[in-house]
């Protein structure tokens, strides 16, 4: 269980890491979406169902769909 753990938290550090470095709008989302799903695998762990519930909800359902809405209404220079 360690290792899953030690896993978990460095996956964590290379998705901030990523949306950190790059420079693609979309790209970010869709690594951020990623960020806050292992997030809530985290909470879940910690056995705070209703908290992962929520972080799964919000953070990686209904922010994602809405920044790639936003960003999808906004021209992008390449």
């Amino acid at each position: 269980m360690v290792w899953l753990n030690a896993l978990i938290v460095v996956f964590l550090i290379v998705c901030a890491i990523a949306v950190e470095r790059t420079k693609d709008l979309v790209s970010a989302v869709v690594i951020l979406s990623a960020y806050t799903l292992m997030m809530s695998v985290l909470w879940l762990m910690l056995h705070t169902p209703d908290v992962a519930l929520t972080e799964a909800a919000i953070g990686a359902g209904v922010t994602c769909i809405l920044f790639l809405a936003v960003i999808s209404r906004t021209e992008r220079y390449e």
